[in-house]
């Protein structure tokens, strides 16, 4: 298990390039399994979970060519049905929550899936309802196994039908419209997630020949298709890690430009970041972070105390929460951090309070941040990352401190963002891998 020995208290400077985006990654990967044809993917990031999901379509028979680290191409013309079955696939599957988007393209073209026990970050429940019902909806049959922790779905042929989504799931909305692109007839999908991400997913099939309306809103319509043909696509910026970035040079004092930051699609990103108290300035597609002494949060008009929380999209994505928590430990003013969807993400706040945060837990989903504005600094201290998202805020706390942090379970943030060490010592940071 490796650690990152993080020296606090330098000021960064340059400009960093985003990684292409992970989440949509495990989508549009998934939907090589749709055609036989050869399918181009470009901006892939290179980071753990992204090269396991690589690794398991070479294993069902995806023929994989990897031109360099960032681009591959896939041809799913020779697919081992049934080694989805097996114990192996059930091994690496599970450690990889994202396996469970290979089910909807398993079940539109080879009309038989098997969805191991999700593994992936541990931060609540995060139910498989959603994608197991719209399956359902379109005529699949399913069996959980209990003695090995699968499910199984056949369908001797899927149907176009309606469907109300009973929430917004972005896995769940792609994994349905995967399925649903191949099926018979017409489909229509209420409360879809609308995230960039989707839409892209959605316009790549569009150019395989699938035919999907309402792209970018929540009602879908998929008029079914015989079949898709291949195509080439680019992966959008990361918007996680660009909004870690801004997090980061406010919190560092730093001055960074954030290149090709895909500012189309990062939404209400840049304002929520804004309302922090932080200068945003966007020049074209780039994002300028200036150094600033200081950010004072912004009170609602009444004088109270702001509220940031987490919505589905064009809400603000619950994955920048843990980031803003953390920068807005070294505003000037208070603000409370509602975690709406996720119930166990907020259990790293005790880490930032060992470094001399003052932050009250109030419950699993809230918690209220009094900034320091500076008057004192972080302190560096031995801690673990729990998960992505929570492993990355961590990383940015420490290199806000004084002295030295130790982060252990470096492999969590290894599973989200590519050489971050690399690309952040680069810049001026001083972050040490130790094996």
């Amino acid at each position: 298990m490796s650690s990152f020995q993080v020296i606090g208290g330098n000021q960064l400077n340059g400009q960093i390039v985003p990684q292409g985006a992970k989440n949509e990654a495990l989508q549009i990967l998934s939907a090589v399994l749709l055609t036989a044809d050869k399918v181009t993917i470009e901006n892939i990031p290179d980071i753990i979970d992204i090269n396991l999901l690589i690794e398991l379509l070479h294993d069902i028979g995806v023929k994989v060519n990897r031109i360099d680290r960032h681009t591959c191409t896939f041809q799913a013309d020779a697919v081992d049905v049934d080694y989805l079955a097996s114990d192996a696939f059930r091994s690496k599957g599970g450690k990889l929550r994202g396996s469970v988007l290979l089910a909807g393209p398993m079940l539109a073209r080879f009309k038989k899936a098997y969805i191991p026990k999700p593994g992936g970050d541990k931060i609540g429940r995060r139910r498989l309802d959603t994608h197991i019902i719209g399956f359902e909806k379109l005529g699949a049959q399913f069996v959980y196994n209990d003695a090995l922790h699968y499910f199984k779905l056949v369908a001797l042929q899927l149907t176009g039908t309606y469907m109300l989504l009973d929430e917004p799931s972005v896995t769940g909305t792609a994994n349905i419209v995967m399925a649903a692109v191949l099926a018979q007839g017409t489909t229509t999908i209420y409360n879809a997630a609308c995230e960039p991400y989707l839409q892209q997913l959605c316009q790549m099939l569009n150019r395989m020949g699938a035919k999907i309306s309402g792209i970018g809103s929540n009602l879908l319509v998929i008029e079914g298709v015989e079949k898709l043909s291949g195509t080439t696509h680019r992966m959008l910026p990361d918007m996680i890690e660009v909004g870690s970035f801004i997090g980061l040079a406010a919190m560092t004092q730093s001055d960074l430009l954030i290149k090709d930051a895909g500012v189309a699609q990062l939404g209400i990103i840049p304002e929520k970041f804004r309302q922090l108290g932080i200068q945003v300035n966007i020049q074209g597609n780039d994002i300028h972070v200036p150094a600033q002494d200081k950010y004072e949060i912004v009170s609602f008009l009444d004088g109270s105390v702001p509220t940031i929380y987490d919505n589905p999209w064009p809400g603000f994505t619950p994955d920048l929460l843990s980031i803003v928590l953390v920068v807005a430990t070294q505003a000037v003013g208070s603000v409370l951090i509602h975690q709406k969807m996720f119930e166990s993400r907020l259990f790293f706040v005790d880490k930032l309070i060992d470094m001399g945060a003052q932050i009250i837990l109030c419950d699993p989903h809230r918690a209220t941040v009094i900034g320091l504005g500076r008057k004192t600094n972080l302190r560096g201290i031995t801690m673990s990352s729990p998960d992505i998202r929570a492993g990355q805020a961590l990383l940015i706390a420490a290199l806000s401190a004084d002295g030295k942090s130790i982060i252990q379970n470096i492999e969590q943030i290894d599973r989200g963002y590519q050489y971050i060490d690399q690309r952040l010592n680069a810049l001026g940071a001083n972050i040490t891998r130790i094996q």
